[in-house]
Formats: C-alpha cells, structure tokens, sequence
C-alpha cells in the first residue's frame, strides 16, 4: 500500500527528502509551502502553497487527505507553525516527526553574543557597531527600526516595513561563499553581523567571513523543539523513521 506523507517545507532539507521519498518507492508525497517566498524552489511531487487555515484546518487536511504521516521540515523558527503541526498530529493520531537541520556551532576566533529573540538582539547592537549586516530574513525588521545605525538588509524578497531608518537593500539567495561575503563587509564597511541560529551551509560562510576579519556576531537563538516529537537532523533518518513510522506495502 502506498502511504502519503505531508512535508511541511520551504527548507532545503524539505526538498531533499521529497527527492528521497520519490526515489524510494512506496510513498506519495505531498509538500506544502507557505508561500512567502517568491519563486520557491519546488521538490519532486505534488506541491500545496498557503496555509491551512491553523490547527485545526491542517487536521481536517490530514484527515480528508488520508495522510499517513507529516513531516514538519519547516524553518527552524518557524514556531507558529511547528505548534499547528503539533495540535493537528494529536488530535488526528498521525504520526509527526520535526526535521531540524544542526545549529551553527562556535568555534574559536567566532565573537559571539548570544540574544534571546529579534528585540534583544536590537538592543545589543549599539554597544557593538555602527554599520550592521542583518540577515535574520525579512520579518521582524521593525526590531531595529528605531536604531540610529546603518543597516545592510539581506533578504530572499522584500522585506514589509517598518524598516531600519538608514538602510540598504540586499536581494540575495543562498548559498553565499566566505570570499564573497568577505568582499561584502569590506565593500559597505560593515562592523557587526546579526543572524539567526538556522544552521546549515548555504549561509554559514558570513560567519566564516566576521571570523576572519574579526566582526562581533548578535545570534539569535532558534526555539526549543516540541516537547514529546521525535526529532531528526537530517533526510536520511527522516525517511529512516518513515519506513518504522509508517511502512509501505512492499507488495502493494
């Protein structure tokens, strides 16, 4: 029998096990995407974009769909709907699994300040630098918007305002190399990084960069996974769990 899974994406490891699921055999896939993000990068299969209307709406999806398992592969603060997914499992009894790629990990050289949340980072800032490279992505900005400091803005689409009184837009997709994100700093003289904890190699080479030139980093935390669902850190013991989760027929 073949069983149907809902990926809960928009993230490269999403993809990747879209592409593992349809190489596999035995499972239909089906990913949804936000749609946030102008021309996403579609995986393998059949692709839903929008929400779900919050909780209950995914579980009415999950029912009428006859889904057999989901896969939150979503942003790792992505928590609104990480929470959805959660309520929607329990209450239909589809097994959930949250796949989360590793957080980035410091190293020696790396100047790090740790912040709690977007409005802690904002107030860390001053002490830190006049020229700031923001990478956090394109929500959240009015954090910063009352700072007196120049601000680069790294996003994938435009951001929404309230926007950081002096700034400079950057459209720019992944993945980014430490040469050229040293060129970057170099170029709008900028004296501290701010990023979120999202791991992954796409965009670790700006870390990479502030090591080598000696920039002070404001990370932000990512949020603590769901307490009582089986995490994973990656593609392949994400499809791992399917197969024990929700095991195809392999007669069917």
């Amino acid at each position: 029998m073949t069983r149907r899974v809902l990926v809960l994406g928009g993230t490269a490891q999403a993809r990747e096990l879209a592409e593992r699921l349809a190489r596999d055999g035995g499972y239909e896939v089906v990913s949804s995407l936000a749609g946030r993000v102008g021309e996403p990068r579609l995986p393998p299969g059949r692709v839903r974009t929008g929400g779900f209307g919050g909780a209950e709406g995914l579980a009415a999806y999950l029912a009428a769909e006859r889904i057999d398992a989901l896969v939150d592969a979503t942003h790792p603060f992505a928590e609104r709907i990480t929470g959805n997914a959660v309520r929607a499992a329990a209450g239909t009894r589809v097994p959930l699994l949250v796949l989360r790629r590793p957080g980035w990990t410091q190293g020696p050289g790396d100047r790090w300040h740790w912040a709690d949340d977007l409005p802690q980072a904002a107030a860390m800032l001053p002490g830190l630098g006049r020229r700031a490279f923001l990478t956090t992505g394109r929500g959240g900005l009015a954090a910063f918007a009352d700072l007196d400091l120049f601000f680069l803005v790294r996003t994938v689409d435009p951001p929404h305002p309230p926007l950081p009184r002096h700034h400079r837009l950057l459209p720019a997709r992944g993945p980014f190399t430490a040469e050229g994100e040293r060129a970057l700093l170099r170029r709008h003289r900028i004296d501290v990084l701010v990023t979120k904890d999202s791991g992954g190699g796409a965009t670790e080479p700006k870390l990479t960069a502030a090591r080598e030139v000696g920039l002070p980093v404001v990370v932000v935390r990512r949020p603590p996974p769901p307490r009582g669902v089986p995490l994973t850190p990656d593609p392949a013991s994400a499809l791992a769990w399917l197969r024990r989760a929700a095991p195809p027929d392999p007669h069917g």
